[in-house]
């Protein structure tokens, strides 16, 4: 939720603490502020000139660039007749990270987009920029693999559940990763919809056929937001397995279910798996 609610007009707020069924709100949701019809609350949410960088678009900077995308994008949206989901929200007192579904109508019906918004924010609540994470597999049936946007930094290292699974799945082992899920967890791929994979039998199917490339799936780690509840990762993708990759950006979600261990993971990347056929 990266948007400022005192910058919004009070009619545009209602709207928005309406939808959501809430007395008020912290911040305002990305998808609710920039379909709010209020581009100027958007840009002074911002510490200095906005700056976004999206999967489609790219890195957009600049008050000009920024409006003129708030425009494309509440077309686009208009277009495709999207609703939103929230999901969940990771909050720490520098970072936020927001995931969401969109549901747009594609050429066979409604798809679903999981999408995810990574805010970095100043000591007062203003943004210092914007990541957008989402596949466009469920849109396209293509990936586009994404540059880093970050580069890995040492000291992001996970606690618990969270960095047992980043090992098993560095590691390429199956038992391991499946120990780290609750009863009745599961792993979303970045396409979504029936990309989920959820029990034991499930989950282990799901790590056979991510780790039959020979190996496991080493990560860069660049940022890691930990709220105690939730852990969301900010990676690159280097290796899947035998085969070398190109850095590609992405970000995971991971959920700590009541009894400690993992009840979902969520992630949101474009990487074109060296297996075939993949979501």
């Amino acid at each position: 939720m990266p948007w400022m609610p005192e910058l919004f007009s009070a009619p545009a707020l209602e709207r928005v603490v309406e939808q959501r069924r809430r007395d008020k709100l912290a911040a305002v949701p990305y998808f609710a502020g920039l379909m709010s019809g209020e581009t100027d609350a958007l840009v002074r949410s911002f510490a200095g000139e906005p700056e976004l960088h999206h999967p489609v678009r790219g890195r957009v900077k600049g008050a000009h660039a920024f409006e003129a995308f708030v425009a494309q994008t509440n077309e686009w949206l208009a277009e495709r007749n999207a609703s939103v989901e929230d999901v969940d929200l990771v909050l720490t007192e520098g970072r936020s990270v927001e995931e969401a579904i969109l549901r747009l109508d594609g050429e066979d019906g409604r798809i679903e987009l999981p999408t995810a918004i990574v805010a970095d924010r100043e000591p007062d609540g203003r943004l210092d920029e914007l990541r957008v994470y989402f596949s466009t597999w469920p849109l396209t049936g293509c990936h586009a693999v994404r540059p880093p946007l970050l580069q890995p930094d040492p000291e992001a290292r996970e606690a618990d559940v969270v960095g047992e699974y980043q090992r098993a799945l560095a590691a390429g082992d199956v038992d391991a990763v499946v120990a780290t899920f609750e009863e009745g967890g599961y792993a979303r791929e970045p396409a979504g919809g029936r990309y989920v994979h959820r029990g034991a039998e499930g989950l282990r199917a799901f790590y056979e056929l991510l780790f039959s490339n020979g190996g496991g799936i080493p990560l860069e780690h660049c940022t890691s937001t930990d709220d105690g509840q939730a852990c969301a990762l900010e990676y690159n993708v280097v290796w899947w397995g035998r085969t070398e990759l190109p850095p590609e950006a992405g970000v995971g979600v991971y959920v700590r279910g009541d009894g400690g261990k993992l009840a979902a993971a969520r992630i949101y990347d474009d990487s074109d798996p060296p297996l075939g056929g993949h979501g």
